[in-house]
């Protein structure tokens, strides 16, 4: 099949400032209204402009896609473009791009692949760097630290430092929870649980050569595949679930199940359960296309503080707005509440939609 025609990127004469969001496709995204919320609220004339677009009709699904450009054209349209402020990068562009940028962040190194292209600028020599790092492992973290049931203020303290935590899947999204985890939460060891026992030893393999120095004291990875080893183990404090929506039905998918069930522990009644703590808080990373999934039902019943993929996506976000602006858009009145307000909504009639 040939492939469709390159189309140029786009320099808007009428703004200010232009991110773009490079990848494909991108029909489900909801960062450029994300960041058009931050930049109404802060008065910027700037917008965030998708590098692939829908090509076909909404009576065909899938529908064909314009191809985002290879990686040499990105770059050298960003490098010669006076107004570009930023760039989120997704699939299948988040690894491949590392090599090709100026720096890195310990943050995109650890996880392994690239979300965010931010300018870092020396005043000394007028340059510009074009810097990769992962916004990832800050929606992950803030999402856990944001929304967890603490009463002392300081949910690390309170709920995480000193405790095992799992992690569910065997791609990017585990790579990330586990650098956040480490860094940030202070967990004692991560266990995984995956359906794909090669994926869990590239994660392994892969940890090891990230940290060639380690002195042992890093929380060590366990794998975890037996319903009744699970049901042994010091119970996890903080879970982050990172697989499609799709109920288990291979052997190897209904095993990965059944060791998280016995990690979740049993079922609890739910009045004997009210106003007491939660067993502890899973991050349930999949939002769509609706955000209340099986495995966030099973962890609900069993008395676990779910909290939804999307608070994730809203604080990688804000992470990239702050990088971009260089404001702390955190602290300016009313973006945080309006941002918040949109992705629920989006995610409201998406779901809606998807049950008709």
């Amino acid at each position: 099949m040939q492939s469709p025609p390159e189309e140029p990127i786009s320099i808007p004469d009428h703004l200010d400032g232009v991110a773009y969001l490079y990848g494909h496709p991108l029909l489900n995204s909801l960062s450029p209204p994300l960041h058009q919320t931050v930049y109404t609220t802060l008065g910027l004339n700037w917008t965030q402009i998708p590098l692939s677009s829908v090509t076909g009709t909404s009576a065909t699904y899938p529908p064909p896609y314009t191809r985002s450009p290879p990686i040499p054209t990105f770059l050298a349209s960003i490098r010669n473009n006076p107004k570009f402020v930023g760039s989120s990068v997704t699939m299948p562009w988040k690894v491949g791009i590392m090599p090709h940028l100026d720096d890195l962040t310990e943050d995109a190194k650890q996880a392994g692949a690239c979300n965010t292209i931010f300018l870092r600028k020396d005043p000394a020599t007028g340059s510009t760097a074009y810097v990769g790092t992962n916004t990832d492992c800050i929606g992950i973290r803030e999402a856990l630290l944001q929304n967890s049931p603490s009463t002392s203020g300081d949910p690390v303290a309170e709920i995480f430092r000193g405790r095992p935590a799992l992690i569910v899947g065997g791609g990017g999204t585990a790579r990330t929870a586990i650098y956040v985890l480490r860094k940030w939460l202070g967990a004692s060891k991560i266990y995984v649980v995956n359906r794909d026992t090669a994926e869990v030893n590239a994660i392994l393999a892969e940890d090891a050569q990230r940290n060639p120095n380690s002195d042992g004291s890093l929380p060590p990875l366990i794998h975890v595949t037996d319903p009744a080893v699970a049901a042994g183990l010091e119970p996890p404090a903080a879970i982050v679930s990172g697989i499609p929506n799709y109920p288990p039905e291979t052997a190897e998918e209904i095993r990965a199940r059944e060791v998280l069930q016995a990690f979740l522990g049993e079922e609890t009644d739910e009045k004997a359960t009210e106003g007491k703590k939660p067993r502890g808080v899973i991050l349930e990373m999949c939002y769509h296309p609706s955000p209340w999934t099986e495995i966030a039902g099973l962890a609900s019943a069993a008395g676990w503080k779910v909290i939804l993929g999307s608070e994730a996506l809203i604080w990688q976000g804000l992470e990239q707005a702050r990088l971009w602006t260089g404001q702390d858009v955190v602290k300016v009145p009313g973006v945080v509440e309006k941002v918040k307000e949109l992705v629920a909504k989006s995610i409201a009639e998406r779901a809606a939609k998807s049950n008709l």
